[in-house]
C-alpha cells in the first residue's frame, strides 16, 4: 500500500513544478543574459539547450521520482545505496539556497512597501546598501542584526513553514494555484503598462536586436545551457520530490515538456518587460540602452527603483506590482527548496510531517538570520555563487553520469515513462542525456574551476572565500556523506511493484 501524499489534480502538479522553476532569475536573471550574449540570436543556443539539456533532465528527474516514489535520498538509494548521498548531496544544496533566498524574498517585501512613498530617495543605490542593508564595510564582518530585513523575514518563514505544515494537497498544492495565476497576472499589467511608456520600443529592440556574430562563441551556448539548468530546478532534489507525490498514471513527459515551456515563456515575458522599462529609462537619461543594464541585485533593488522615480501618475503602484512579483516568484520557489528537506527527513527518520517541517524548516530560517546581519549580504553573494555553480552544476552533472553511465538505468526509466506517456522517448532522450549534457556540464565546470582558481569571486579576500564559498559548497557534500551513515528502516527500501525493480 502507497501511503504517500498525492497532488489532487495534474494542474496542480504543473502549476508547483512551474512554480518551483519561475524565480528569481526569470526576472532578473535571464533578460540580461540573453542581452549579452547576442540579443534576439541567444534564443537559438537557448530553444537548443531547453530540447537537449532542460527537458530531458526533467523528464529523467520526474521518471526517477514516481518510479522510486520517494525524496531524492530515498530514490537514489533505491536506485543502488552506494549513491544515497547524491540525493543528500542535492537537498543540502537546497538546504543552503533556502537560508539566503528567503532573504532576499524579505528585501522584495519591504521594498514593495517603500514603493508607494518612493522612500528610496533619488539615489536608490545608496538607500539600498546603506539605509537599509547598513552593509558592513568588509566582507566575513558579520555586524548587527538589521531589524528592516529581518522583520520581514519572519514573515517569509510564516508564510512559507505555514503551507508546508498543511502537506502537499491543500498546503502547497494550493499555495500555487493561488501565486502563479496572480504572479501571472500582475506581470502581465506590468508589461503591458512598460510596453507604453516613452524608450520602451528601443529597449525592445536592444533586447530582440540578433547579434549573430556570437552565435560561434562556444561562451553564448555554455549561458544558454547555464540559464536552463539553473532555470528549471535541476538538480535541486526538487522535481524529484515533487514528482514522487505524483499518481500512479500520469504523463510524465507531457507534463515535463509543459513545465519546461511555460518557464520559458516567464523568462520571454520577464525580458519584454524588463527590457521595455529599461528603455524608458535610457530614454529618460539620454544614454544608449546598454548604459543602463544591469541583473541581478542591481536590476531589482537599484535600476527597479530609480525607473519607478521618473514614472509618471502612479509610480507608486507600479513599483509595489514589481516587487510583489518578485515575492510570489521568491515564495513558489522557496517552498519548493523547503520542502526537499522536508521530505527527505520524513523518509529517513520516519518523524510526522509537523516535526519535518518544524526541524527542517526551522533550522534553516535561524540560519538564515546571518543573512539579515550588516555583513549578510556578502555572505549571500559569495554562497549563492558557489553553491550554484559547484553545487547545483556539479550536482547535475554527477546525476547524468551515476544513473546513465555508471548504473546504466536510462533504458529502465524510458521503458518506465514511455509506459505511461503520449510522447515517446527515443534516441533523442538517449543521445542528449549519455552525450550532450554531460560533456556541457563538464565543459562548464571545467572553465568555472579554472577560472575561480585565477581570480578571487568579486575580489573578495581568499580567507572570506575559503568558508563562505568553497567551505558551503564542499560542506553540503560532505553533510551528504554523513546523512548516508545513517541507517534505513528495511522496510523503505523496498521497492513496492515487482514491475519497478530495476534489473
Amino acid at each position: 500500500m502507497d501511503n504517500r501524499p498525492q497532488w489532487g489534480t495534474r494542474a496542480g502538479f504543473i502549476l508547483a513544478a512551474v512554480g518551483s522553476a519561475v524565480g528569481l532569475g526569470n526576472i532578473w536573471r535571464f533578460p540580461a543574459v540573453a542581452y549579452e550574449n547576442g540579443g534576439g540570436a541567444f534564443f537559438l543556443p537557448y530553444l537548443f539547450a531547453l530540447l537537449t539539456a532542460g527537458i530531458p533532465l526533467l523528464v529523467l528527474e520526474f521518471t526517477l521520482g514516481h518510479k522510486y516514489r520517494g525524496s531524492a535520498p530515498l530514490t537514489y538509494a533505491k536506485l543502488n545505496k552506494r549513491f544515497e548521498w547524491l540525493g543528500w548531496w542535492q537537498v543540502a544544496i537546497s538546504f543552503i539556497i533556502s537560508t539566503y533566498y528567503a532573504v532576499i524574498i524579505a528585501w522584495a517585501m519591504s521594498f514593495a512597501g517603500f514603493s508607494f512613498s518612493l522612500k528610496w530617495g533619488d539615489d536608490p543605490g545608496s538607500f539600498l546598501f546603506g539605509d537599509y542593508l547598513k552593509l558592513a564595510e568588509t566582507p566575513g564582518d558579520v555586524g548587527g542584526i538589521v531589524p528592516g530585513v529581518f522583520l520581514p523575514l519572519i514573515i517569509v518563514w510564516v508564510i512559507t513553514l505555514g503551507v508546508l505544515f498543511k502537506g502537499v494537497k491543500k498546503g502547497i498544492e494550493v499555495a500555487n494555484k493561488i501565486f502563479i495565476p496572480a504572479l501571472v497576472i500582475l506581470f502581465l499589467v506590468i508589461v503591458v503598462r512598460a510596453l507604453t511608456l516613452d524608450g520602451a520600443a528601443q529597449g525592445l529592440e536592444a533586447f530582440f536586436k540578433p547579434d549573430w556574430s556570437k552565435i560561434a562563441d562556444g561562451k553564448v551556448w555554455v549561458a544558454a545551457y547555464g540559464q536552463i539548468f539553473f532555470s528549471l530546478s535541476i538538480a535541486f532534489a526538487i522535481m524529484i520530490t515533487y514528482s514522487s507525490y505524483l499518481p500512479k498514471k500520469t504523463d510524465i513527459t507531457n507534463n515535463a515538456f509543459i513545465t519546461g515551456f511555460a518557464n520559458s515563456g516567464f523568462e520571454l515575458l520577464a525580458g519584454i518587460g524588463v527590457f521595455a522599462a529599461l528603455g524608458f529609462m535610457a530614454s529618460q537619461a539620454g544614454v544608449p540602452v546598454n548604459e543602463v543594464v544591469k541583473a541581478g541585485v542591481g536590476l531589482a533593488f537599484v535600476v527597479f527603483p530609480q525607473i519607478i522615480n521618473e514614472f509618471p501618475a502612479l509610480n507608486g503602484m507600479f513599483g509595489s506590482l514589481f516587487f510583489i512579483c518578485l515575492v510570489l516568484a521568491g515564495l513558489s520557489s522557496l517552498i519548493s527548496i523547503v520542502e526537499t528537506f522536508v521530505a527527505g527527513v520524513q523518509d529517513k527518520f520516519k518523524v510526522s510531517r509537523t516535526k519535518a517541517v518544524l526541524y527542517g524548516g526551522g533550522l534553516s530560517a535561524l540560519i538564515s538570520i546571518l543573512f539579515a546581519t550588516k555583513g549578510g549580504l556578502y555572505f549571500l553573494d559569495a554562497a549563492d555563487y558557489f553553491i550554484n555553480q559547484f553545487g547545483v552544476a556539479l550536482a547535475g552533472l554527477v546525476e547524468v553520469v551515476v544513473v546513465v553511465w555508471v548504473l546504466k538505468e536510462l533504458k529502465n526509466l524510458q521503458s518506465h515513462a514511455n509506459s505511461m506517456s503520449d510522447i515517446m522517448l527515443g534516441a533523442w532522450f538517449k543521445i542528449c542525456l549519455g552525450v550532450v549534457t554531460p560533456l556541457v556540464l563538464g565543459y562548464m565546470m571545467v572553465q568555472n574551476i579554472i577560472t575561480n582558481i585565477k581570480d578571487n569571486y568579486e575580489g573578495y579576500p581568499t580567507s572570506f572565500l575559503l568558508y563562505s564559498g568553497w567551505g558551503v559548497a564542499i560542506g553540503a557534500i560532505v553533510l551528504g556523506f554523513i546523512f548516508m551513515a545513517f541507517k534505513w528502516d528495511k522496510d523503505t527500501l523496498k521497492v513496492t511493484d515487482k514491475k519497478e525493480v530495476s534489473q
